[in-house]
């Protein structure tokens, strides 16, 4: 501490030796000061000023002690110019003087001040470790937890249309999460009419089929559920892998309008998983045992021989279609009424069959008094391999096609509380599904004939007849289908049965009128 005294005719300033370090706040490097040397400084003033130092060199002073030398001296030169006007007025008292210590006091002040700062800056940054180390562990707990978050799929299928496989095999590659529920009816057409019911009486409830993500449709049926509006297109088709890998037979056939006509531009309304065609199944040993030659095309049931020996479905499409396909047109042709012969062949048609009967016509087939039956593979095939010494052959000049589709229910029309978040819209997972009925693993059952049908990849590429190991054990069934599916020949004359105007289908109506008057 530097201590000035004065006398009336002198000032005497005493500096302290400077230690050899003094530790710096902001840790720079150590500065050289040079103490003053014992001299002495006079006044005009009449009084001296001495200073007494030791005469040393120090290489530890600090910053700090600069600075109180530098305003030690700047006082000291003022009080001697103070002096120097006042001594004349008035003679001074001796008096001792101690320099001011308000840089000091600031300093230590700072200092007090930045570690306070500096310790209420560690104690919150400890309280907010503590608040994270608490949330992450609280983290951590809630991740260990396991909650029950399941995607529900309700499906409602046509019975004996979806091989038991493709469902464990389903639940199998997703897991835990599904949710699933098959739900299985006996005709397309009982499917048809509760979706229709649904919205014409209101019935609706958990377990009614609009309440399922998705549902069989017939493709016969398509155009009519479109049309009442009680199914939805599917959206974002486009994107989907499953979509793309369809042929273009099958984007024309299911892209529709909202009549439920075949339009370029419309919407794609169902997704494909099974098909098949019409065939004509007959006892070899019936025929064989009155050498009647094998049946191979549609001609063979005008046949005088076989007059009251055949049973067939009752679809107007299928019998007139049977009647065009004779005489060389298309399943598909709007002018009937204008197709030669057409008349005349269908009342001739009318009286070889013994039953025009779709649910029953298989019954009658195994009866001994009916040789031949006409229907759909997938009511023909399961009943002809329970059979002994039956053939089952596709007409060598075409036949048509069905297909067996996957729909969306239109439920979010309906006003209602009775299904839940269905209203909302059909499962996430639908697309999953028809990918997965849709990939090259699930056509197994169909080749191995575990369920009647093709999967429809095999329209239109290469047959792949199943191996023959597989048919050990099992009754041969005498039949020109492979694995399911038609002759590439034949194939290529098949067609499916599009949508029918309204007039053509009063020539319809109007031909099978008179086929009945005339019998």
């Amino acid at each position: 501490m530097a201590t000035l005294l004065s006398s009336p005719t002198s000032f005497t300033l005493y500096l302290p030796s400077p230690p050899r370090t003094v530790p710096s706040l902001r840790r720079s490097p150590p500065k050289t000061l040079v103490a003053f040397r014992h001299s002495r400084v006079s006044f005009y003033g009449g009084q001296n000023l001495t200073l007494h130092s030791p005469a040393v060199v120090s290489s530890g002073y600090s910053v700090a002690l600069a600075r109180e030398l530098r305003l030690a001296a700047s006082a000291v030169l003022f009080l001697g110019l103070g002096f120097f006007f006042g001594a004349r007025a008035s003679s001074a008292a001796p008096f001792q003087f101690l320099p001011s210590l308000a840089a000091e006091s600031s300093t230590v002040q700072e200092e007090a001040q930045t570690g306070q700062d500096d310790h209420n800056q560690i104690k919150g940054d400890n309280v907010e470790n503590l608040e994270d180390k608490r949330l992450e562990a609280a983290f951590k707990a809630w991740k260990s937890k396991t909650y029950a978050l399941t995607v529900p799929l309700k499906v409602v299928a046509l019975r004996g249309s979806v091989p038991p496989a493709w469902v464990k095999d389903f639940m199998q590659s997703q897991g835990k999460r599904l949710k699933f529920q098959l739900k299985l009816q006996g005709s397309l057409e009982g499917i048809f009419s509760d979706l229709s019911t649904s919205f014409t009486k209101g019935n609706v409830g958990s377990s009614s089929v609009v309440a399922a993500d998705i549902v069989s449709v017939g493709d016969s049926w398509l155009s009519y559920a479109i049309k009442k509006a009680i199914i939805e297109p599917i959206e974002g088709v486009e994107d989907q892998e499953w979509f793309k890998a369809l042929s273009a037979k099958w984007k024309i056939y299911l892209r529709r309008n909202s009549e439920g006509g075949i339009d370029c531009d419309g919407k794609i309304w169902a997704a494909p998983y099974r098909w098949g065609c019409m065939v004509i199944a007959y006892k070899k040993s019936k025929f064989q045992k009155h050498n009647l030659a094998p049946i191979e095309d549609w001609a063979d049931l005008w046949r005088p021989e076989l007059k009251g020996r055949i049973s067939m479905v009752d679809s107007p499409r299928e019998v007139v279609g049977a009647v065009l396909k004779y005489t060389g047109a298309s399943y598909n042709t709007n002018n009937v009424l204008e197709v030669d012969g057409v008349q005349k062949n269908l009342t001739l048609l009318r009286n070889q069959v013994r039953l025009f009967d779709s649910m029953n016509y298989l019954k009658a087939f195994g009866v001994g008094d009916v040789w031949v039956a006409v229907g759909w593979s997938s009511d023909v095939l399961p009943v002809a391999k329970r059979m002994s010494n039956i053939a089952v052959v596709v007409p060598k000049s075409g036949t048509s096609l069905w297909a067996d589709l996957w729909a969306i229910p239109a439920a979010s029309r309906l006003e209602t509380n009775k299904i839940g978040g269905r209203i909302r819209g059909p499962s996430p997972l639908i697309h999953q599904w028809i990918e997965f009925c849709l990939q090259a693993a699930r056509a197994i059952p169909f080749i191995q004939e575990v369920i009647p049908g093709s999967s429809p990849s095999a329209l239109e590429s290469v047959t792949v007849e199943p191996p023959k190991e597989l048919a050990k054990g099992k009754p041969r069934l005498v039949t020109n289908l492979i694995a399911g599916v038609p002759p590439p020949d034949i194939l290529a004359r098949c067609e499916f049965l599009e949508p029918l105007s309204d007039s053509t289908l009063s020539d319809y109506q109007w031909l099978l009128n008179q086929c009945q008057l005339k019998s």
